[in-house]
């Protein structure tokens, strides 16, 4: 089995989110959440867990690690997070594996109620 990423890997377009600076009105450098950029990946479930809150509201954490190209993602933070359908996806780590600078394996969490 091939460990090469094939352009039909990546069959889902996902935003990339992170902080942009701006001037607010008091001309002071100020941050923003804002989309940086639109990218294709391969989405993969990893894991998954539930929990309940103090008021019997139930949380889903799940995890997925998502395959990206070195070129389209290696400007990408792990202070960054990523929308795929409305969905939130908070980074945890960013690995290049083998350090072949081929693709980068964005392991992610995604917490529901």
């Amino acid at each position: 089995m091939s460990n090469k990423l094939k352009a039909s890997d990546l069959n889902k377009r996902i935003d990339i989110w992170g902080k942009l600076k701006f001037k607010n009105e008091l001309n002071e450098i100020d941050y923003k959440e804002a989309k940086i950029k639109t990218i294709w990946a391969s989405i993969v479930p990893q894991t998954g867990s539930l929990q309940k809150t103090q008021a019997e509201t139930v949380l889903a954490n799940t995890t997925h690690k998502i395959i990206v190209r070195y070129g389209s993602g290696k400007d990408i933070k792990e202070s960054d997070f990523i929308i795929f359908r409305g969905k939130r996806f908070d980074i945890k780590f960013i690995l290049n594996p083998y350090f072949e600078d081929e693709k980068l394996e964005i392991f992610t969490e995604q917490i529901t109620e």
